[in-house]
Formats: structure tokens, sequence, C-alpha cells
């Protein structure tokens, strides 16, 4: 079936809208992503979306900071089921005495672990072809490969006032999410 370039934008924007939400801590949009049956895995942290978000938290929570950048989406449109695969880069500043060691080991000081891997997603557009959603059926998270870095100056304390992300509304990115909020 031939889908039209506003389909692939509208899920390329769930994928954008995923990251967004993870690295700026906005967990309640993620239920403008995931149909509220949709599935979950990826390494450890499976289930539903709603016990994805809760692990997710505590994983990324601690976190001094992440940053999870996209790369290439394929798309494989089957009627209004798209199946995807998007490359992906996830950066985590983990402090000393990190609670979930079994993902990011404590080492007792700061370091970056670098994850490589893919999202390989199920959307599905349901309701009305022209007023149904593009969100997440079922997400598969594959590691490629990770790396823990010795890092030096994660601290962005000293960086003058609004030079630095936020995860709150005093982000200049507020503005952009705001159409997800209702």
């Amino acid at each position: 079936m031939n889908m039209r370039l506003e389909d692939r934008a509208a899920i390329a924007q769930v994928l954008a809208g995923y990251t967004h939400a993870l690295d700026r801590r906005q967990w309640h949009l993620m239920e403008r992503f995931f149909h509220a049956d949709a599935v979950f895995r990826f390494g450890v942290i499976e289930g539903d979306w709603r016990s994805f978000v809760e692990q997710a938290r505590a994983l990324l929570d601690p976190c001094l900071a992440t940053q999870h950048q996209l790369g290439q989406t394929l798309y494989g449109f089957d009627g209004d089921r798209c199946h995807t695969e998007t490359y992906m880069t996830a950066m985590h500043t983990i402090p000393p005495g990190f609670p979930m060691s079994d993902i990011f080991p404590d080492k007792g000081v700061i370091y970056s672990a670098v994850v490589a891997g893919r999202y390989v997603d199920v959307f599905e557009r349901r309701g009305d072809q022209h007023s149904g959603e593009w969100r997440i059926a079922k997400r598969t998270g594959l590691y490629d490969w990770r790396e823990f870095r010795q890092t030096q100056g994660t601290d962005l304390s000293d960086v003058p006032e609004g030079a630095a992300g936020y995860k709150d509304e005093r982000d200049p990115a507020s503005a952009v999410v705001k159409h997800w909020l209702g």
C-alpha cells in the first residue's frame, strides 16, 4: 500500500517525542506515544508501556544527564500497521552509588554509559483513517553495543543560567511539546 509522507512524518514525530520525554523526564507525555495495550521490551525492562515508564524512571531519574539520539528509520507499511527499525545512541551520565548496578555498574566515580542499538517497533493507526493517530503498539529495544567511558566536566553547575537544558517548563523546548499536553 502506498502510504503518504504524512504517515511517515507522524511516526517520526512519535519517535522524536518519545526521546524528548525520556531526556526531559516528561513521563506524563508517554501516554501520547503508546497505545493503551502496548507492550515493551528492552533488556531487563519489559511489560506493558506503563510498567516500562516506571522502570525507565527508576533507571533514568538517578542519571545526572541523558541524551537519546535517533538515526535512520526504515518503514514497512501494511495498511494501518507499520513496522519500523530506528537506530539510536543513548548517552547516560552515571553518578557514584548508582542504584541499578545490574544495568550500569557502580564504579564509584561519575562516568558515561553509551548504548547504541535499535528500536524495532510496530506502529498502528487506530480509529478513523483520517483522524486516527499512529502510536506504538509494540516496541523491542535491541543492544548493538555499549561502552563505559571515564569522563570529566559533566557537571554543568558552573554554566550560565539558561545555557543548559532543564527538565521542566524552564526548558526552551517546552513550547514544542505543548500540543501533546492536550
